[in-house]
């Protein structure tokens, strides 16, 4: 509960905030009922302060007091009707398939949101005679390692992951998760050293993520395998994905926990 100070919601840090709060309104409720974790940036426009309950509290507030699961109830009316008027505002200018862009868990572009974006970053590209690299990303072991912790705490791992990823880059860098435990980067005007150099720190703050759960209890760590694939004259969006889906195989062969080079034609 923000008891002094703004914030903005976010869907994305690069797109302008859905939802403005002040004091009195609340974050984390959705979270609190699905125990899912959250798909949108809170971000503290001035210093704030906050009461924070945890879902225990919480819940035991609501069963001992109507006026509290009321007020929890009028809360999510109004998240409901505010995400009614953005569609139907939004509407008027663009379809409603491109919302379907972003993945739930992340927040990331997902791979429908990758295919409109992918050809006109090529298009750019080719116009100016710049170059563009793409790293792709992948959680070691990803399947073992939910089967060991859960999932759960799987999805913890992906959250934390992309938004390790999303905080080291640039706004002109775009990211998405390209499947379950994969994360395509793509690179705008980065030859092949600057590519790996960038590719470089992204990997390292993946791998040095620090993983916890929402009651702050840690998480093993993650091993992350990568590479990094240069476009070449001639590529379609198909084959420039598919070298940059070649490169974590490649990286794998050579011990994993790594980057690695896919060498192209050019």
């Amino acid at each position: 509960m923000l008891l002094s100070g703004r914030l903005r919601i976010h869907l994305e840090l690069s797109l302008s905030p859905i939802v403005k709060m002040g004091p009195g309104e609340l974050v984390g409720e959705l979270s609190l009922i699905d125990g899912q974790l959250t798909s949108a940036y809170v971000v503290a426009a001035e210093d704030c302060r906050l009461l924070v309950i945890d879902d225990r509290t919480m819940w035991s507030l609501v069963a001992s007091c109507h006026a509290v699961a009321r007020n929890l109830l009028v809360v999510l009316a109004q998240r409901l009707r505010h995400g009614n008027s953005i569609l139907l505002t939004a509407q008027h200018s663009q379809p409603v398939e491109d919302y379907a862009v972003f993945d739930v868990l992340t927040g990331l572009y997902n791979r429908q949101g990758l295919d409109a974006l992918l050809p006109r970053e090529m298009d750019r590209c080719s116009r100016k005679g710049s170059a563009l690299s793409s790293l792709m990303l992948e959680i070691d072991d990803f399947s073992s390692y939910r089967d060991s912790h859960g999932n759960r705490e799987g999805d913890r791992v992906l959250y934390t992951i992309a938004r390790t990823l999303r905080e080291s880059m640039s706004d002109s860098e775009m990211i998405a998760r390209y499947s379950g435990n994969q994360f395509l980067v793509l690179l705008p005007d980065a030859e092949v050293e600057a590519g790996w150099e960038l590719g470089g720190q992204l990997h390292g703050a993946a791998s040095k993520a620090k993983i916890y759960l929402s009651d702050r209890r840690p998480l093993p760590p993650v091993t992350i395998s990568g590479g990094l694939a240069q476009l070449t004259s001639g590529d379609t969006p198909l084959s420039f994905i598919a070298a940059a889906k070649w490169a974590p195989h490649q990286a794998k062969r050579e011990g994993g926990n790594r980057l690695s080079k896919v060498d192209r034609p050019g």
